[in-house]
C-alpha cells in the first residue's frame, strides 16, 4: 500500500515524522480519513487522538487543537500540543482531569470554558496512554 508522509510539529519542534498508510484525526468539521494521494486541503483540528497506521498497526498521537495540512504525498499536523502514546505523563493527565473536574464542579462563569478544554485535553491524553 502507498504511503504519506507525516509531520506533527509543535511550537517545541518535532512530535512525530514517519511514512504511514493512513492517517486520521478529529476536524472542527468531522473525522478525515487520509491516504497517500489526498486532495490537498488545510483543516482546522479538535483536541483529539490522531491515528497513524502503518504495517498492521496503529499509533496514537494526542493533539491539543491546531491544523492539518494535506498534500498528496504529505500531512503536516501544526498542533499547539502534540504527545505520542508512550510520551504522555500519566500522573500529571489524571491531575490535570481531577483539576478541571473540581473547577466544574465549582463553576466560576470564566473558568467553565478553560476547564471544559482542559478537561478534553486531559481525557485526550489519558485515551493516548491507554489508561
Amino acid at each position: 500500500m502507498k504511503t504519506v508522509q507525516v509531520n506533527i510539529v509543535t511550537p517545541d519542534g518535532p512530535v512525530y515524522q514517519a511514512d504511514v498508510e493512513m492517517v486520521s484525526v478529529r476536524a472542527e468539521s468531522g473525522e478525515l480519513g487520509i491516504l497517500a494521494g489526498h486532495v490537498p486541503m488545510v483543516a482546522p483540528l479538535k483536541i483529539g487522538a490522531v491515528r497513524l497506521k502503518h504495517s498492521g498497526s496503529t499509533e496514537l498521537v494526542a493533539v491539543s487543537g491546531g491544523f492539518v495540512e494535506v498534500r498528496p504525498e504529505q500531512v503536516t499536523i501544526l498542533a499547539q500540543a502534540a504527545e505520542t502514546s508512550d510520551k504522555v505523563d500519566v500522573d500529571r493527565a489524571k491531575s490535570a482531569k481531577q483539576r478541571a473536574e473540581e473547577h466544574l464542579n465549582h463553576p466560576n462563569e470564566s473558568d467553565v470554558r478553560r476547564a471544559e478544554l482542559a478537561l478534553k485535553r486531559a481525557l485526550n491524553r489519558l485515551n493516548v496512554a491507554g489508561k
